[in-house]
């Protein structure tokens, strides 16, 4: 049942983000400042020249060796990171990181080379010195490959490319990063000015390559050693949704929460190469570990087949759609299509008060409702199954519209939101909240993006 608002709603004070979000981001802004200035600080010591455009150059240059070194920070997946922001906000960092490389490599070279030109011009001095000087040719090839990666990952680009053919190209960076670093070690002034120069940047790259090495592969490799995971049972839950029970070993060690999801890969013949997202469709519990697949591509609808007893390497838990950061004592859970998964997990690990909107065209769609209305039942929730066309209009507006928001839940503004779904309906959803006045560090919305 719903109702029509009689008065206009007053926007709700602009809240913030969780003391956790706060904390990773003052973290990442204090990193990237302190050393910005720092090498700032070290490129004066080492001797600022008269040639203007070497100088611009040179500061370029290093700008775009720390930028890279923040890069590798970002796609490192280090769980204190990635349970604070989540692996779409770093992702998004990636991104703009990426692109502040892109430019400053590319100012690296122009300023360089014609601050050096002589009267053959700035193209003959690259030749110049790719052929006389150690390390030059190295940072060309570094500096093509990261134009192609630049090129590739622009939106125009990016939408006309398969998501392997983007991942098989953007994995050259790490090489264009390694042979920039060697070049830097080779010709890089700064770097080899002072002892205290020379430590700092081996500090830096030391931490930067760490971080990576430690989270994208020690890490992984030693959970999967430790726990063992493996296919418990496949169960079908639709006619083309399964269930997938993962078992292990000490599984009450792992560090997963209900919302978080992992990179799953079936360890077999045809699929061992392949890695998924999926979330957690139920809380972890110590005995098993559950994801719940829809058949929306391949690599989904190969879920089905795989065998009881199959061995699983998974990657994670990620995410950080979590109750981690809720800030009010109620909460609501905005689910559609496959987003249910995490929903149907927070559901059961949430604490207070809460209200459960599952989106869905056809009443038919709605998977896990048994589930989701016994746990309704059980925590005394209250669940809301909103049906209907996108464009279906209710007495109070559209389905996922401000009014009919706070009729279907009237103390909205009170309550931390939790969406997952389909990107049009989070962002309706979003939107929505917004000019509900609900405060920003109260909703919680976070979409599949992994940064490579």
């Amino acid at each position: 049942m719903t109702t029509t608002l009689q008065h206009p709603v007053r926007p709700a004070p602009a809240g913030r983000a969780t003391p956790h979000k706060v904390l990773a981001k003052a973290g990442l802004y204090v990193f990237l400042l302190a050393n910005a200035a720092f090498a700032t600080y070290l490129f004066n010591a080492a001797g600022v020249g008269s040639n203007k455009l070497v100088n611009f150059g040179r500061l370029t240059g290093l700008y775009g060796a720390l930028a890279m070194a923040f890069q590798l920070l970002l796609v490192a997946r280090l769980p204190w990171l990635d349970r604070r922001l989540g692996m779409d906000k770093l992702t998004a960092w990636h991104r703009w990181t990426g692109f502040t490389i892109f430019w400053m490599l590319i100012g690296h070279l122009v300023f360089i080379a014609f601050g050096n030109a002589g009267d053959d011009g700035p193209v003959a001095e690259v030749v110049r010195q790719a052929t006389e000087l150690e390390g030059i040719l190295r940072a060309l090839v570094a500096w093509a490959i990261i134009m192609v990666v630049g090129v590739v990952s622009a939106r125009f680009a990016r939408r006309r490319m398969a998501y392997e053919t983007w991942h098989f190209v953007h994995l050259y960076t790490y090489i264009a990063i390694f042979l920039a670093f060697t070049h830097q070690v080779a010709v890089g002034s700064t770097f080899r000015n002072s002892a205290l120069a020379t430590a700092y940047w081996w500090i830096l790259w030391t931490v930067a390559l760490g971080s990576v090495l430690i989270g994208r592969v020690a890490l992984p490799l030693w959970r999967n050693w430790r726990h063992q995971f493996r296919v418990a049972a496949v169960v079908p839950e639709a006619h083309n949704v399964v269930s997938v029970y993962i078992e292990g070993r000490d599984l009450d060690q792992l560090p997963a929460k209900a919302g978080q999801f992992f990179l799953w890969r079936f360890v077999t013949k045809d699929r061992w190469w392949q890695a998924n997202p999926f979330s957690l469709s139920a809380a972890p519990n110590g005995r098993y570990l559950r994801l719940t697949a829809k058949a929306l591509g391949t690599g989904s609808a190969d879920v089905r087949n795989v065998k009881v007893g199959t061995r699983v390497f998974a990657e994670g838990p990620y995410g950080a759609f979590t109750t981690m950061h809720q800030t009010k004592p109620n909460a609501l859970l905005v689910a559609g299509g496959v987003g249910v998964t995490p929903i149907r997990a927070l559901l059961e690990e949430i604490q207070g008060h809460v209200v459960v909107l599952y989106r869905v065209t056809d009443p038919r769609e709605a998977v896990l409702l048994r589930e989701i209305e016994g746990l309704v039942r059980a925590k005394g929730a209250v669940l809301r199954l909103v049906t209907g066309s996108s464009k279906t209009i209710t007495p109070n507006g559209p389905l996922l519209g401000p009014e009919n928001l706070v009729a279907l839940v009237p103390d909205v503004q009170d309550r931390d939101v939790f969406i997952c779904g389909p990107n049009g309906m989070t962002d309706a959803v979003v939107k929505s909240l917004d000019e509900l006045g609900v405060p920003a560090g109260q909703v919680h919305a976070e979409r599949f993006a992994l940064a490579n």
